[in-house]
């Protein structure tokens, strides 16, 4: 059996080679011409998987190690039989993580109290569930929304998109979609960006082209935080350098996160494969607690990772790419101890 692989899936020597030849390339340069004669196919998020990349290969399993799905035509998949799995969930910790640490952050240096605030998160899924319960230990009010579930769900304490923009600090965590009946592609637009106040903390860890940028660009808000851009890695200038944390798409990077996604495709493709996992794959990430020695929760979050060097690292933007495809090594808090209570959950 003939295995390609993104090699930026993490592990993927380990994970996968029990079964078939693998070949590993890069997410970008995977082709029609690397796969004809592939049977299983497995990618992260740089790779358009579709009829043009598809059409005439042999493949019969297509395994994503990301949650976002914009990259991947599920139509065409399943017209052709083709068996599909998301890793979805995958890097819910690590983006809770990101927007959890730039909060602290800037509520050290711009001297407010987070639990003081409302933060309104907008899309209410994996990331977003996740979010509002380390919120909760933070004592920080959540105002939440999420049209889709609340249509089936009826949920009593969601609010409207109105009203979540109004929050203090305001986060999408939405997937990219352009049709439905409620597409996110430009959900903050020029026809409500108006409830964007000069006082809002803004962030996009969701996906590039949520938010309009050309409206964006031009507003006053009191800081930006910005991981997700619209044309990456041909990013926006003007926004970058106007942020206050302006990431290469890193937000769920944690080594984690490329684990769990490895790991939820391998088990999807046992499943599929009729083969029996090995348990020992889940101890590959297994680490003695680490204890940090920090007298406040800012230090304690930095030391652990410090996302401002992330920024730092694409001031250039020729170093988009090579940065995420060499992104340092951070590990998500359950693996520290400290004295301060993390919030963890």
């Amino acid at each position: 059996m003939k295995l390609v692989i993104d090699d930026a899936c993490y592990a993927h020597k380990e994970i996968f080679s029990h079964f078939g030849n693998i070949s590993t390339i890069a997410g970008r340069d995977i082709t029609s011409n690397s796969v004809k004669n592939a049977d299983i196919l497995i990618v992260r998020s740089r790779t358009k998987v579709n009829h043009v990349l598809l059409e005439g290969s042999q493949v019969k399993f297509v395994g994503s190690a990301v949650t976002g799905l914009d990259h991947i035509d599920q139509n065409y998949l399943k017209a052709k039989g083709i068996k599909f799995f998301s890793a979805q969930g995958c890097n819910s910790m690590a983006v809770a993580e990101f927007v959890i640490s730039a909060i602290v952050n800037l509520a050290d240096e711009l001297d407010f109290d987070y639990q003081k605030k409302t933060l309104g998160i907008i899309g209410i899924g994996n990331v977003g569930a996740r979010l509002a319960k380390k919120a909760k230990l933070m004592g920080i009010k959540t105002l939440l929304n999420d049209p889709p579930r609340q249509m089936y769900e009826h949920l009593p304490n969601f609010v409207d998109l109105k009203t979540t923009l109004s929050a203090d600090i305001v986060t999408f965590h939405t997937p990219l979609t352009v049709n439905g009946r409620h597409p996110s592609y430009q959900l903050l637009n020029e026809n409500n960006f108006h409830y964007i106040l000069d006082k809002t903390i803004l962030f996009n860890v969701a996906r590039g082209g949520i938010i309009k940028e050309s409206i964006w660009q031009e507003y006053k808000t009191l800081a930006n935080i910005i991981d997700c851009w619209e044309d990456e890695p041909h990013i926006n200038l003007k926004l970058q350098n106007t942020a206050y944390l302006a990431t290469p798409h890193i937000a769920g990077h944690s080594i984690d996160a490329k684990f769990i996604g490895s790991f939820m495709v391998y088990e999807a493709l046992c499943d599929f494969l009729g083969k029996k996992q090995d348990n020992n794959i889940k101890n590959l990430i297994n680490l003695d607690k680490l204890f940090i020695n920090k007298n406040n929760l800012k230090n304690t979050l930095n030391k652990i990772y410090d996302f401002r060097q992330d920024a730092k690292a694409i001031q250039d933007i020729n170093n988009f790419e090579n940065y995420r495809r060499n992104y340092p090594t951070r590990y998500e808090w359950h693996h520290f101890k400290s004295k301060i209570t993390l919030p963890i959950a």
